[in-house]
């Protein structure tokens, strides 16, 4: 079998590649042939990084072995020398329970180990409450302790006992001393246990210096090739020296910066104190040869030059995309916009039509390009003004405003348009024609005539309105608009229309100041010059409304306003004029007959009270009488002094005074007189009530309990209407008591005033509480209405007088029964009144 050619498999690849570039734009071209050489740089620019960063972590990966290989050397060092010394103070700590040494021969000792072992800087003999016994310090000493001192150290005091409960040398945290220089030294406890027979007496204090066990115990090779340094658990360094310290990005990230250094912990001391050791950079390494950089600085160029072939690729690319999306949005906005475009040379002759013109006039594109005067869409009676209005325009007398014209479709329907002409001027500003624009009016002309015909509606509206109607704009004296009763009230101008504003918005501003808790006296007899105009921010649809009377024409008007933006764009002020004289002669009847019914019910009332008036008087009256007969007796009789006459006579004189104040009281309670709302003591409106029902209750044998709070604020009442509605609950309270029959020991009525809130404000609540048989439940609800009693002899104004005096000063009446299981124990009146 014949074998097959290499390249046999080739060519056909070949041939369909040359096919699909064939296929592609030139755009497409130019982006395939810049990305593939793009690439290969990439491509070569990651291999040479990969292996320069390669060849650089493995020489670290070596040197790194060197440093473990080192630093454990010195960590086995420096573990023997450590071990040896505590052997030395062991076998001392032994002589010292023996009783081999003495307190006076324990310095001696200690000297000769420290002549021997430099990183001891103090030995001191210690009994179990850590007080010194014998110590021994070198001149580079930490800190000397002096014999009978207690050792008070927290972590010196923690070794001893964990040496003491372990029986085991220990050796402490590394312990930091700060000297009055503010120079820092650190350095470690050992503490060998002194014992004797097994009990422990004690400990051999030994104190290393952390600097002089890394001078004297870590080899000088060693020293020399690394920096050399102990450091905590966590991680700080107590002696020697460090290099720079990692950035904290390779916490996160350690194979961003990788460093030659190791640490081991101490083996005898623990995990407490370790062994740290780092590399010198003493050369550059394989980063720093030339070849490096010879690479790296022709890898940048390439990728330069590329990137600034690939950006003007883009560039290239961006300007024929943009051009192509130039023509697209023209095209597309010209076959879009409704307005019909249409351009004729210096002769007349149409030179071009749009989509919109030729939709309007129903003539095709061929069928208008190169026509002349006339025009196919002309009609044939407007040809000759039509002909009149193209020579015009061809001779430049042309208006901006536009002029309006007819146009014929082909199928013969009219419309109007109106037409706007302007030079054709091309790119060398030379005029070539004129380009006329086309707008089909007819629908804003119907519009604009309905509108018309609204309006006269609209206006005929507004002047067979029975109130007047005026706008006029702020800030200025003209009359926008006025019906024809403002015509009739007030003269066609502004005057009248300022001076409702301007006495509304005086009485509105009268009315705040009046209802003001905290008024300003010296704002009185301020001068608001913008009165009637608004201070705050305006809007369409605030509107405010107020009721005044006008001497002129002799009527009570309500005033409404109301901003609005007039249809030339400025703030205007409407204002709306009701005559409400019917309405207010109405009310004020309504009030006078309120005033009678109220004043009525008081005399109905005290009509009821008049047997328990009478007895209440007829006591005073006795007593006078019977002073009076007394002092007469004992005249005649010439058994009477002057000091006893004085004491009768004062007597008769208060008997009298008592008779007088309950009579004025009752006549300051029927009389008639106008509503007189002011800030009244509830105290004191509650004890006048209380006085003249308790004539009523003590008649009928029925006692009253009185709950007030203390220091409650004065409320803006009528005071006499207020004791009208109390002097009415208790009195009905006490007869509902008396017609249940109850027994004496539960004839009792409870008063109640309480502050309390309400509807979110602050109130003030007046409970009556009786122990009579209550109301039935279903008529409960009906006891409160007008000419409705359920009393044989009542006439049904009393609770709806109450109700109605409550609600004028804003508050609420309620009536509840008090059941004990299903039985009706009593009925509870209640009602509250705002407290400001």
């Amino acid at each position: 079998m014949r074998k097959p050619h290499p390249f046999t498999f080739v060519k056909p690849l070949a041939i369909r590649w040359n096919t699909w570039w064939r296929q592609q734009t030139p755009s497409r071209q130019d982006r395939y042939a810049f990305m593939a050489p793009l690439a290969a740089v990439v491509l070569f620019l990651a291999a040479i990084t990969t292996a320069f960063w390669y060849l650089k972590f493995e020489e670290i990966d070596r040197e790194q072995e060197t440093v473990r290989r080192d630093v454990e050397y010195a960590q086995q060092r420096l573990r023997l020398r450590l071990l040896d010394k505590q052997e030395q103070l062991l076998r001392m700590a032994r002589e010292v329970a023996n009783r081999e040494t003495s307190v006076a021969e324990f310095p001696t000792e200690a000297q000769a180990l420290l002549t021997q072992s430099p990183e001891i800087t103090g030995l001191s003999w210690l009994d179990g409450r850590s007080r010194v016994r014998a110590t021994y310090a070198s001149v580079g000493a930490a800190v000397v302790h002096w014999q009978g001192e207690n050792l008070n150290h927290s972590a010196t005091k923690a070794t001893l006992e964990l040496s003491r409960d372990l029986l085991q040398p220990v050796y402490s945290q590394p312990i930091t001393y700060r000297h009055a220089n503010a120079e820092t030294m650190t350095q470690l406890e050992l503490q060998v246990p002194i014992v004797n027979h097994g009990k422990f007496e004690g400990v051999i204090l030994a104190e290393y210096s952390l600097d002089g066990l890394l001078r004297f115990a870590v080899p000088t090779e060693i020293s020399n090739k690394y920096a050399v340094s102990l450091r905590d658990a966590d991680n700080n360094v107590l002696a020697g020296q460090a290099n720079k310290s990692r950035p904290r990005v390779t916490e996160v990230l350690p194979w961003l910066l990788k460093t030659n250094d190791y640490e081991v912990p101490i083996t005898p001391v623990g995990y407490a104190l370790s062994l740290h050791a780092q590399a010198y950079r003493t050369s550059q390494g394989l980063i720093g040869n030339g070849v490096f950089w010879l690479v790296a600085v022709l890898s940048a160029m390439t990728a330069w030059m590329l990137i600034g072939t690939w950006r003007h690729t883009r560039r290239r690319v961006q300007a024929q995309q943009a051009l192509v999306a130039e023509t697209n949005f023209r095209r597309a906005m010209e076959n879009s916009i409704l307005t019909g475009m249409r351009a004729m040379d210096m002769k007349g002759r149409i030179t071009y039509v749009n989509t919109a013109f030729c939709q309007m006039t129903g003539w095709r594109e061929d069928e208008l390009v190169g026509c002349e005067a006339p025009f196919p869409y002309w009609p044939d009676d407007d040809i000759a003004g039509l002909q009149l209005k193209l020579n015009q325009e061809l001779q430049g007398d042309t208006t901006s405003s536009g002029f309006q014209v007819r146009v014929k479709r082909k199928d013969g329907l009219v419309f109007d348009a109106r037409l706007y002409v302007s030079p054709l001027v091309d790119a060398r500003g030379q005029q070539t024609g004129w380009m006329t624009s086309m707008t089909d009016i007819t629908e804003p002309n119907r519009i604009r005539e309905q509108l018309s015909a609204a309006h006269d509606r609209f206006t005929t509206v507004l002047e067979g309105l029975d109130a007047s109607v005026s706008v006029a704009p702020l800030g200025s004296k003209e009359l926008l608009f006025a019906n024809k009763l403002y015509r009739q009230w007030f003269a066609p101008n502004t005057v009248g229309h300022l001076n409702l504003v301007a006495e509304a918005g005086l009485l509105r501003q009268m009315q705040m100041d009046t209802s003001s808790e905290a008024s300003n006296d010296d704002a009185l007899d301020e001068d608001d010059g913008m009165a009637g105009f608004p201070t705050d921010g305006l809007t369409e649809v605030r509107s405010e409304n107020a009721e005044i009377f006008v001497p002129e024409l002799g009527k009570w008007l309500e005033v409404r306003s109301r901003y609005l933006n007039w249809v030339d764009g400025r703030l205007a002020q409407m204002v709306i004029a009701t005559d409400i004289t019917p309405r207010r002669n109405a009310e004020e009847q309504s009030q006078v007959q309120a005033e009678r019914a109220q004043a009525a019910s008081r005399l109905i009332t005290m009509g009821e009270m008049a047997s328990s008036v009478a007895h209440e008087l007829n006591q005073p009256l006795t007593a006078i009488n019977n002073y009076c007969s007394g002092m007469v007796s004992r005249i005649k009789a010439n058994n009477l002094s002057e000091e006893e006459l004085l004491k009768a006579l004062e007597k008769t004189a208060h008997q009298a005074q008592r008779a007088g104040q309950i009579i004025q009281r009752i006549r300051s309670f029927v009389k008639r007189s106008e509503p007189n709302r002011a800030p009244s003591d509830i105290a004191t409106m509650v004890g006048e009530a209380v006085e003249l029902a308790g004539i009523e209750m003590r008649r009928r044998q029925v006692r009253l309990t009185q709950v007030m709070a203390d220091r409650m604020p004065p409320v803006n009442v009528d005071p006499i209407l207020i004791e009208q509605v109390l002097v009415n609950l208790m009195k009905n309270a006490a007869e509902s008591i008396d017609f249940a029959e109850r027994p004496m020991q539960q004839r009792a009525v409870e008063l109640k005033v309480l502050p309390r809130r309400e509807e979110g404000q602050p109130v003030i609540e007046f409970t009556v509480t009786d122990t009579g048989r209550g109301v039935a439940p279903e008529v409960i609800e009906r006891v409160f209405e007008a000419f409705y009693s359920t009393k044989p002899e009542g006439m049904g104004i009393g609770l709806n007088l109450c109700r109605s005096i409550v609600e004028s000063h804003q508050g609420r009446l309620k009536a509840e029964n008090l059941y004990n299981d299903k039985e009706i124990t009593g009925c509870r009146f209640s009602f509250w009144i705002p407290a400001r």
